[in-house]
């Protein structure tokens, strides 16, 4: 489940520089596997980052995954001595990688997010909005901690709502009989949790 996913990312351990360069020269140089592994784990969330659009999606961990052999590639062909970072030479990869297996599933965008919420914005707006694209890894693994947190925050239907329909891209009819609601309602409790959401992330964002 990607939701389980999100939760995984959490433990991650941030690499120092120091670390980083110690695990490139024994990967590079020496071919030691372990300092691969590491450096794979350590960078998942760049993966998180490039999935987090199409989190709806039946088939989002296969997105996943195949993110995942887009970084494997970018760490077997990066070259540490070219001084450029990592991190921006392996986000094209997985990109590509993603958006190549989205295109063969014929899969294109999220529907239940296009729903208009009553304003301007819809839902997918404004959960793009409360998880803006970050560049360096340290923000990443800061972002998946805040927001794992900042779930458990809300009331517990919101939460609800945004595990099943936004998250797990559940209908929000299906939801509805479930919670004995109507779908007018679930919409707008995604509305009031995302919007909860936004502000929590926006609060560590000025703190950052």
């Amino acid at each position: 489940m990607f939701s389980e996913y999100v939760k995984k990312l959490a433990d991650v351990q941030k690499l120092t520089p120091t670390e980083e360069r110690e695990l490139w020269c024994a990967y590079k140089k020496r071919g030691d596997e372990a300092a691969r592994q590491r450096i794979i784990e350590s960078y998942q969330p760049l993966v998180f980052r490039e999935v987090m659009p199409y989190r709806a999606l039946s088939s989002v961990m296969d997105a996943v995954q195949e993110g995942t052999i887009g970084l494997i590639e970018a760490v077997e062909r990066y070259d540490p001595g070219r001084g450029a970072a990592f991190s921006l030479y392996a986000v094209h990869r997985i990109r590509g990688r993603i958006r190549d297996f989205l295109r063969h599933e014929g899969q294109a965008d999220l529907p239940c997010l296009e729903a208009e919420m009553g304003t301007v914005e819809t839902a997918k707006e404004l959960l793009v909005d409360a998880c803006p694209s970050v560049a360096e890894l340290a923000e990443q693994h800061a972002l998946v901690g805040v927001l794992g947190a900042a779930m458990e925050r809300l009331p517990a239907r919101e939460r609800l709502v945004l595990e099943g329909v936004t998250i797990g891209g559940a209908r929000a009819q299906t939801m509805a009989a479930s919670l004995g609601v109507t779908p007018a309602q679930i919409y707008r409790l995604q509305q009031n949790g995302i919007r909860r959401i936004r502000g929590m992330l926006s609060r560590f964002m000025q703190h950052w």
